[in-house]
């Protein structure tokens, strides 16, 4: 889920804010090749590990991944800096840390993590498994046990090798047309390139200081809540903090109750307040109204005697009313996006562009020094030229090994599904690429989506399921990628760091990806009951896409009474939502609610929209309090709750693997009437 990031102007810095401590610093930016170093690339793989845990275990638990790419550049400048200064005190010369370094450790993380959504690890792959088979039941129609493939460490490692590369080549050659011509913004990485720049100043280097302490502490302070929660945990999914009824029995039967977790109330104090309070206003609709509606029909519109989740009863309604929000919230953007590229496109040059650019002012003198920047950095960003027949020809080959290796992997998916993927793919990368400048708003498991139903009609009931999963993972790869890569352009434009630096570290970082998410996803499938409805990690996206899948081979005939009533209701509601946010007055449109986060409590349930909630409630009374502290802390006090808890994963995983459990089981109850 993308989020929006307010950039303010200049993007340019000026040579005071730009030279760091030296005022010709980038008279002296140091050559492609030495802007990637031993040191950078081991930094990148532990936080791409670290990371890569993280969203595993969001993945696994809500979906809903925040922006890291702060929190990565963040922490790359505090380990290199540590280690720089611990070398320093033993008397030993280190080689200075320069912003293109840093720029570079951030893009080799964001490549590696973002293996860890694409890979789908929570979704697609997932979603072939035994088990989310046996849960949508094997008298369902559509639900063959033929389309099973089961989490395997080493296909999921060489499925990752020939699908994740092709993005990054795809788009090679428009670096210069989207970065340069275009202009656009790519929030996110802009501000990550901010961020950078004032970590490399005189007085950045002080507030990175003290955000570098602040992150430290709440991570310290996470990691230790962590492990004082685990104790209480007992065996099973009933026991600790986790299952708090902090609002009342009757609220926690509808799941509505704060569980205490760092992870989510560090998402609710990244993600914007209009996400969090989206996916509360979600929770308190479809858990505090429509369910226990649907829930007194039992017995007429569905079989009243079914298990909780068996699909023709209540719990289809949820899977299937949650797709359609999705569905209508990411059709709806998408065809938003497209109109926009064409329009833009077809326009030369107008000055009422449409296009969030920087504004130039060439008239006034006092601008002179900003002009120089810029021609420095279009220089920079030019120097190392990324030959486009390199990049066309390691697409071409990459295509072609890759159509003939995912038939071996995925049987059902012949090669001539996958030569026309990678056909139409690169457009589809622009596309999402395009639209991820404009607004910040990455689609790529819209775009998956897409692939997944059109391939799974096209094969039809034999093999259609895995095809479309496996087709849907192919698509997924590439526009994600593609959009990461020119996010990351952007990010080294603005650091005077090489275009060349860039890919190299992004294949880099995409082959450290390779290995280590799955090796981090393994640790989770082999500690933890990843699936069960009833435990911490359900994985919801795995039900959600593999219903995706059948409905696009089966059709709607076995629905629940009235289901699919109300779910075009939702879809259309999510439709006339997005369209109310564009076409009113922003005064207004920034208090309208956003579909897609609305819809995934419907699926899991309330409990992380309390947390994230408290975490919106925090970050807005600090804003009122200090602003400018909230802007200075806020990601790092959010990037220590979400890390101090990823890493406690690690620990409990090995402790699970290893059968130690928790020595006591917290659990509440009503009061027993004397």
């Amino acid at each position: 889920m993308g989020t929006e990031v307010e950039v303010s102007e200049p993007l340019i810095l000026p040579d005071n804010k730009v030279g760091g401590a030296e005022s010709d610093e980038h008279d002296q930016i140091p050559e492609w090749k030495d802007q990637i170093t031993i040191r950078g690339l081991l930094v990148s793989a532990l936080l791409g590990t670290l990371f890569c845990i993280i969203t595993h275990k969001l993945n696994l638990t809500v979906g809903i991944i925040p922006s890291l790419n702060v929190a990565a550049g963040l922490l790359g400048f505090f380990f290199v800096k540590s280690w720089t200064g611990f070398l320093s005190k033993l008397g030993l010369s280190a080689k200075p840390f320069t912003r293109q370094e840093n720029t570079v450790i951030q893009t080799c993380v964001v490549a590696c993590y973002g293996l860890a959504f694409s890979g789908g690890f929570g979704s697609y792959l997932l979603a072939m498994d035994e088990r989310t088979y046996k849960l949508i039941g094997p008298d369902y129609p559509g639900n063959r046990a033929e389309d099973v493939i089961n989490p395997g460490l080493w296909w999921m490692m060489g499925f990752l090798f020939v699908v994740s590369f092709l993005g990054i080549f795809s788009l090679v050659p428009l670096r210069k047309v989207m970065v340069l011509d275009y202009k656009l913004t790519y929030p996110s990485g802009t501000a990550t390139a901010m961020l950078i720049n004032s970590f490399h100043t005189n007085s950045g280097a002080e507030l990175a200081g003290k955000q570098v302490s602040c992150l430290g502490k709440y991570l310290s302070l996470s990691l230790c809540w962590s492990c004082f929660k685990w104790f209480f945990s007992g065996i099973g999914d009933s026991c600790g903090f986790d299952n708090f009824p902090s609002l009342g029995l009757t609220l926690y039967k509808n799941t509505f109750y704060f569980d205490f977790s760092p992870t989510y109330v560090g998402c609710g104090l990244i993600c914007p307040h209009i996400v969090n309070c989206s996916v509360l206003l979600g929770a308190i609709i479809s858990w505090g109204f429509l369910w226990p509606f649907i829930s007194k029909h039992a017995g007429d519109w569905y079989p009243a005697d079914l298990g909780s989740n068996d699909f023709k009863g209540l719990y289809g309604y949820k899977v299937f009313i949650a797709i359609s929000l999705i569905l209508g919230d990411g059709l709806y953007n998408l065809i938003k996006i497209i109109a926009i590229t064409v329009k833009e496109m077809c326009k030369k040059t107008t000055k009422n562009s449409k296009l969030p650019i920087v504004s130039e002012v060439q008239a006034d003198p006092e601008t002179s020094k900003l002009l120089v920047e810029h021609k420095k950095r279009d220089e920079i960003f030019l120097k190392d030229r990324i030959p486009t027949l390199f990049a066309a020809s390691g697409y071409v080959g990459l295509a072609a090994i890759s159509t003939a290796v995912m038939p071996m992997i995925f049987p059902p998916l012949k090669w001539y599904l996958v030569l026309s993927s990678y056909v139409i793919a690169p457009a589809l990368a622009f596309c999402n690429s395009y639209g991820t400048g404009l607004t910040d708003w990455n689609l790529t498991s819209t775009y998956g989506k897409i692939g997944l139903f059109i391939i799974a009609s096209l094969v039809g009931t034999d093999g259609g399921v895995v095809a479309g999963l496996a087709a849907c993972g192919v698509m997924m790869s590439i526009v994600s990628t593609a959009a990461d890569l020119m996010q990351d352009f952007k990010t080294g434009y603005l650091t005077f760091s090489s275009a060349k630096s860039m890919f190299v570290s992004q294949l880099i970082g995409t082959a450290m990806g390779c290995v280590i998410a799955p090796l981090t996803f393994w640790l989770f499938w082999t500690a933890f009951d990843i699936g069960s409805p009833d435990g911490p990690y359900k994985a919801p996206y795995a039900v959600i896409f593999r219903e995706m899948a059948i409905l696009g081979i089966e059709g709607f005939s076995e629905l629940p009474k009235h289901c699919l009533a109300i779910c075009v209701g939702f879809f259309v509601a999510a439709l006339v939502i997005n369209l109310l946010k564009d076409v009113t007055p922003e005064n207004v449109s920034q208090f309208i609610p956003i579909p897609m986060a609305m819809a995934v409590p419907f699926y899991i349930g309330a409990y992380f929209a309390i947390d994230m909630f408290v975490g919106t409630v925090i970050l807005f009374v600090w804003e009122r309090i200090n602003r400018k502290s909230s802007e200075d802390f806020a990601g790092a006090v959010a990037s220590g709750l979400i890390c101090g808890d990823g890493i406690w994963t690690i620990p409990s995983a090995i402790l699970s693997i290893f059968k130690i459990n928790p020595p006591i089981c917290m659990y509440f109850g009503p009061s027993l009437s004397r």
